[in-house]
């Protein structure tokens, strides 16, 4: 199988990015439907449907606006128009929906932790769009830049580069057995894993932009590491409070 990964049916080229997209989020609801039924849930179904379109609202224009930003030095053409509109990324998407949550509950008066449901359903759908990205090679803005490490890979350009797709498949795998763990034996307050994953994911992809071949910067860091910087703002009574605990 080569890279990009382009099958035909019926003399049609199949985008295996946006059908695993669209699997990646059918998938991650379906999870989410069978935990929550497995669980104590002291949100009410209404409140939880407010939540749930809070937190859509807010990925939606998260994931285009931090789309944007990453590359904002575009021409706007009629021809960069539809491709500006189809800009995305995972990381404004989990950011905006935070924000969406939040203003969402701040609306309807909820005042319990909503987001430890959302966190294995989250990991899952992510990693099924990986592999998509990892499929679509250096079609998809998710490929790393040229190395001469024997883990550079061909994605379709001739190169050998950083699989970061590849990367980030392993790391959430490792990061869905972790937190699962977490989530059965570890004492957590209502509300904590979520921002354990939010952490971890945002540390990660923080590292690994630095392979990558961004080409916009402020004070050397791209846009998702200083979405990253601003994550970690965010949760940092969260962080004091953990590190004080522990000493």
């Amino acid at each position: 199988m080569s890279i990009p990964f382009q099958p035909e049916l019926f003399g049609v080229t199949i985008n295996i990015h946006l059908i695993l997209e669209y699997l990646a989020f059918f998938i991650a609801f379906r999870y989410y439907v069978i935990l929550r039924r497995k669980s104590d849930d002291p949100i009410s179904s209404n409140n939880r449907l407010s939540i749930i379109l809070g937190a859509a609202l807010g990925a939606l224009i998260g994931s285009r606006l931090i789309g944007l930003l990453e590359n904002p030095l575009v021409d706007f053409s009629e021809a960069n128009l539809i491709q500006l509109l189809n800009t995305k990324t995972i990381m404004g998407g989990l950011f905006g929906g935070l924000l969406g949550v939040e203003l969402a509950k701040k609306i309807i008066g909820e005042e319990s932790s909503s987001g430890d449901l959302f966190v294995l359903p989250i990991i899952l759908g992510i990693f099924i769009g990986r592999v998509g990205c990892f499929l679509s090679g250096i079609n998809e803005f998710t490929y790393g830049n040229a190395t001469s490490s024997p883990f550079g890979m061909d994605l379709g350009d001739g190169l050998l580069r950083h699989p970061t797709s590849l990367y980030e498949l392993i790391f959430l795998m490792l990061l869905f057995i972790v937190l699962q763990q977490l989530r059965k034996k570890a004492h957590l307050k209502n509300g904590e894993l979520f921002k354990i994953f939010m952490l971890l994911y945002f540390g990660f992809r923080f590292i690994i932009e630095f392979i990558k071949p961004n080409v916009f910067y402020i004070a050397g860091l791209s846009t998702i590491q200083l979405l990253c910087v601003i994550c970690w703002l965010y949760y940092s009574p969260f962080i004091y409070q953990k590190l004080k605990y522990a000493s």
